[in-house]
């Protein structure tokens, strides 16, 4: 059987039914899954095709039906539109919205983004929003860690928002994807993170990593929070995670640092957008912690 990550075509073979449009759309099936946190087999299985025919999807090997498509899109819960590649054709002012922002820089459009929350009051109270500090990141970061430290030396309740989505869920996270799916986690997520932001004008929160997957969660928690990415080395996230004894979703890979790696790579463009940045890399629990805590007062203003 090949591995998850090889082509199941003889490469010559696979360059010879290449077509520009069918190795786009593989890139991006490929790409998705990756921001997603999923593994070939895992959208497989939620999208109800074999392996090998995903496998040729995103090698621009396999050209797909459209209900194919279709069920792929749903498993990476995405619209067909976006996993086509043009999502802003709907309408004329979608075109020209599009034509606007096409040629800018990702600074310009982060300018955008807010000027947009602004003019649609999708934003909370800018003193509130420096006081709700959300650490975003992958599993192994020190999101819990030097979460409950921040917390601590500032005075602050302090969350992990992925124990309030098992409170609302009555179950566990692995439950919830298992009994209910991918899209009801979301669901569950956004409603844990819309009670905090409520509920707390001053706070730490611990994000699940895969948050900012979703782009309306992400928004939510950009509008209100002062977001930190808490940056690691793979090696570290691995190793982190491993001396907690938990390797999901890695424990059922053969190719787990390979798959950790794309994650990053998928959602480092995300996590990017944080206001802050702290690399745990190379430093000392303590020495992290000194670095957040210098960085987030900085920008909080909080006296000592």
């Amino acid at each position: 059987m090949p591995s998850e990550e090889t082509p199941t075509t003889n490469p010559t073979e696979s360059e010879a039914k290449r077509n520009p449009f069918l190795e786009a759309l593989g890139e991006r099936v490929r790409n998705l899954r990756s921001r997603q946190g999923m593994t070939r087999r895992a959208v497989a299985l939620a999208a109800e095709v074999s392996e090998r025919h995903l496998a040729n999807l995103e090698y621009g090997t396999g050209n797909a039906s459209v209900l194919v498509l279709l069920q792929v899109a749903s498993a990476l819960q995405c619209s067909l539109a976006e996993l086509l590649g043009d999502v802003t054709t709907t309408s004329p002012e979608w075109l020209l919205i599009r034509e606007l922002l096409s040629q800018r820089s990702e600074a310009d459009l982060r300018r955008a983004r807010v000027q947009l929350v602004e003019l649609f009051g999708e934003g909370g109270d800018a003193q509130e929003r420096k006081n709700r500090i959300a650490l975003i990141g992958l599993r192994g970061a020190g999101k819990t860690a030097l979460g409950q430290r921040l917390a601590d030396d500032m005075g602050f309740p302090f969350i992990e928002l992925s124990r309030e989505i098992e409170q609302f869920a009555g179950c566990q996270i692995s439950e919830i994807h298992n009994l209910y799916g991918a899209n009801a986690y979301r669901r569950y997520e956004r409603r844990a993170l819309e009670e905090a932001i409520q509920i707390y004008p001053e706070v730490v929160i611990a994000t699940p990593g895969g948050l900012v997957s979703d782009s309306a969660n992400f928004n939510l928690l950009l509008s209100h929070c002062t977001t930190v990415w808490l940056q690691a080395d793979p090696t570290d996230h691995m190793a982190r995670v491993a001396a907690q004894g938990d390797m999901r979703p890695m424990a059922a890979s053969r190719e787990a640092m390979e798959d950790l790696k794309r994650i990053l790579e998928g959602r480092a463009a995300f996590y990017s957008k944080a206001d802050i940045a702290v690399n745990t890399s190379g430093r000392s629990e303590a020495q992290a912690f000194e670095a957040l805590r210098t960085l987030v007062r900085q920008h909080v203003q909080r006296p000592d």
